[in-house]
């Protein structure tokens, strides 16, 4: 379900007004006798944007970048892929270590950024997880095809293992509405985040100057988190699909 991320896509102000997260059940976050979750990411920066504030609430998560993001920005003169991939692994770390993901649990598969392979990230999720444990990625229908191929590669391995898939929207706010048929709100459970894990998730996202910021004064330079994306990200709550 590959959508075009384009324009500004649907304020932040429509989301607000929608009454339905209101009415969500909220996740617990109690993992009594389990194993503490997995966040997969597709890039550096998705963990931060779709549960930074789960990851900052909860005890000994891991992460696993799938690409290091270096497609971001294709037409820059500034980095080249090998340069910018560096940049947004170093991101990565320093943001997470602010959610209290130590660098030893952040794992990167250096996988193609925009050509993600499916059955190897299934054969490593199937090597990681364990019964009953949470596996928190991309929803597969997010509109971004490796957020999609990383959510499918990861239904699968929970499968196969018996993990807990919980999907999350990254740009699914961009492209949707409030009650747009296409997305499962039915599924939704709703993350309220404490005052200290929104200001954790705050400071995590300033940490990527590389996608929140121009790189340089070229059209390709842009940004590709401007504020009216950001905004969307800075909720007092997560949202999950189960």
């Amino acid at each position: 379900m590959v959508k075009p991320i384009v324009a500004d896509g649907t304020d932040e102000r429509r989301w607000a007004a929608w009454s339905a997260p209101a009415t969500w059940e909220r996740l617990s976050l109690t993992f009594t006798g389990a194993t503490a979750p997995l966040v997969v990411a597709p890039h550096p920066d998705d963990e931060v944007l779709g549960v930074g504030g789960l990851l900052s609430m909860v005890d000994g998560a891991q992460v696993i970048v799938v690409t290091d993001g270096e497609a971001s920005h294709p037409g820059s003169r500034v980095y080249g892929r090998a340069e910018l991939a560096a940049i947004r692994r170093a991101e990565t770390a320093a943001a997470c270590q602010l959610l209290g993901v130590p660098r030893s649990d952040v794992h990167h598969l250096g996988q193609p950024d925009g050509a993600v392979d499916e059955t190897s990230l299934t054969e490593v999720l199937c090597r990681r997880l364990r019964p009953g444990q949470w596996c928190l990625t991309t929803w597969r229908g997010d509109g971004h095809p490796d957020h999609e191929a990383v959510g499918r590669a990861a239904a699968l391995a929970c499968q196969h293992t018996g993990a807990v898939l919980l999907e999350f929207p990254i740009w699914a706010w961009h492209w949707a509405v409030p009650d747009a048929p296409e997305v499962p709100w039915q599924r939704a459970r709703r993350v309220d985040l404490t005052e200290g894990a929104r200001a954790a998730k705050a400071r995590a996202i300033n940490e990527f100057p590389s996608q929140i910021l121009p790189l340089g004064p070229e059209p390709a330079d842009a940004a590709i988190l401007p504020p009216n994306v950001l905004a969307r990200f800075a909720r007092p709550y997560e949202t999950v699909f189960i």
